[in-house]
């Protein structure tokens, strides 16, 4: 098999074939990293790359433990590259950040520990902006990542450097995180699927119980829904929550995804009735895919809960701004590191700071509100639907759209304001593909459903994979 046919395989069947012995971890391994050599230097998605030599030998050592009847597990011989805001041991470890330049740590994060014991290879990290802050991916130590499809146009953040890798076959699939569509845009705009998870689902390490857990997840990035279903299940803290049984077959990774969806109901939100800005034609990709909801048995009807939207916004940044400054006070309060620091970061910061207790509560309170309200409206609908990202790729050259169809964005994540629906109230979220990424269109539609739904939002995924004509889902 040439290297090609082996990086455009699905991730399930690269699994299968492994497991067969049909393909060796080395032959993997050496397509994987010739597509790499051939494709990374003009788009810059993964970073801190390792020896090639030394990821053959370890490679080769898989091979041999096969041959022993040993396996790892699922990821057997699959190149992998965590996303550089977890800690790898062993590798550099940076968060895109010049403080953390010369961080290399000792221990794994949980979840690349998972991964890691699941059997796969880490060849390098995916690029993300500094402290994952902002939907474009650019950092002061290793630059900027280009689109899968056009490297002078954003790969969306902060998981930027992940989808470029997957969509361009660099990688099978990939682990991002998402507080503000980290996982949702990059997957939107490079043409893949990204998953939000529920809070709790994978193991995200010591957080503020009282914030984070609505607000900063892991999940998995792939091009078609069952690759998206074989790294959840590695990655997730409660696989009985998940139907997909640990075997390297791929009817394990598709069955469970197949349902009649006759019956079942989607709102529409569109722009919440005029609220959000969004870049001319990027409607009309995402209400051009609701007939293929149709197609496939679930109806899908206009309906805009109603809400104070503007104190929904207001709770978002403060959270976040809260979030930031107490993850960070110890090291950023030193006035040299603070000074290395982007002024996007600087600002979330210093708001963090002069947040008075009464204005975070405010925030949670808020955020409760819209918890309690999805609740209800998950009553009368299975699904909301909304557009993944405000705009299509802009200019690399940009930090992010100031303007959209004619309205100034005050902030530099205004423009993403589309995504905190799901964020704010700790429900999993699905990016599915829609325009058209070659052209620098590349769009995508949120399917989300109420908390612990994955199975759900991944059936309806699967449904309209399978409906569009996707290649990758075979």
């Amino acid at each position: 098999m040439v290297s090609n046919d082996v990086v455009a395989m699905s991730a399930v069947a690269l699994m299968a074939a492994i497991h067969k012995r049909e393909l060796s971890c080395v032959e993997v391994m050496e397509a994987y990293l010739g597509r790499i050599a051939a494709r990374n230097p003009q788009h810059n998605a993964l970073v801190a790359m390792r020896d090639a030599s030394q990821l053959l030998e370890e490679a080769s050592e898989q091979d041999r433990a096969l041959g022993r009847g040993d396996t790892c597990g699922m990821l057997h011989g699959f190149p992998m590259a965590p996303k550089d805001l977890q800690p790898v041991a062993g590798m550099a470890s940076t968060r895109g950040s010049l403080v953390f330049k010369d961080n290399i740590p000792d221990t794994d994060a949980q979840v690349v520990a998972r991964m890691r014991s699941a059997g796969a290879l880490f060849v390098g990290r995916s690029n993300t902006p500094e402290f994952g802050l902002g939907g474009h991916t650019y950092n002061s130590i290793y630059g900027i990542t280009g689109n899968a499809y056009d490297p002078a146009l954003s790969a969306g953040g902060s998981s930027g450097g992940a989808g470029v890798a997957v969509s361009m076959q660099m990688l099978p699939f990939a682990d991002g995180s998402d507080m503000m569509g980290s996982l949702r845009t990059p997957a939107a705009f490079n043409g893949i699927y990204g998953l939000r998870t529920t809070p709790g689902l994978i193991p995200n390490g010591v957080q503020d119980a009282s914030v984070t857990p609505t607000l900063s997840v892991l999940g998995p990035m792939a091009r078609s829904i069952p690759d998206l279903a074989l790294l959840l299940s590695v990655m997730a803290d409660f696989p009985k929550k998940l139907p997909f049984k640990p075997m390297a077959q791929t009817a394990a990774y598709t069955e469970p995804l197949l349902r009649d969806f006759r019956g079942t109901r989607a709102a529409w939100l569109g722009n919440l009735n005029g609220r959000l800005a969004f870049e001319a034609g990027v409607l009309d990709a995402c209400t051009a895919a609701l007939p293929l909801f149709n197609a496939i048995g679930c109806q899908v009807e206009h309906h805009v809960p109603q809400f104070d939207y503007d104190a929904l916004w207001q709770s978002w940044i403060d959270l976040r701004s809260h979030l930031f400054y107490r993850a960070n006070a110890e090291t950023l309060s030193v006035e040299q590191h603070f000074a290395m620091i982007k002024p996007e970061a600087q600002w979330e910061f210093q708001r963090g700071k002069r947040l008075a207790a009464d204005q975070v509560d405010s925030a949670k309170h808020i955020r409760s509100q819209w918890q309690a309200l999805l609740d209800e409206v998950f009553t009368r609908y299975d699904y909301l639907l909304v557009p993944s990202a405000q705009a299509f790729p802009f200019e690399v050259a940009q930090h992010w759209p100031s303007v959209i169809d004619g309205r100034s964005m005050d902030t530099y994540h205004r423009w993403m304001e589309v995504v905190i629906l799901a964020s704010m109230a700790g429900a999993p979220a699905l990016s599915v593909p829609v325009g058209d990424p070659k052209v620098g269109r590349g769009a995508g539609i949120q399917i989300i459903a109420r908390p612990d739904a994955e199975l759900a939002i991944m059936q309806l995924g699967h449904a309209y994979d399978q409906a569009r004509g996707n290649p990758a889902a075979s």
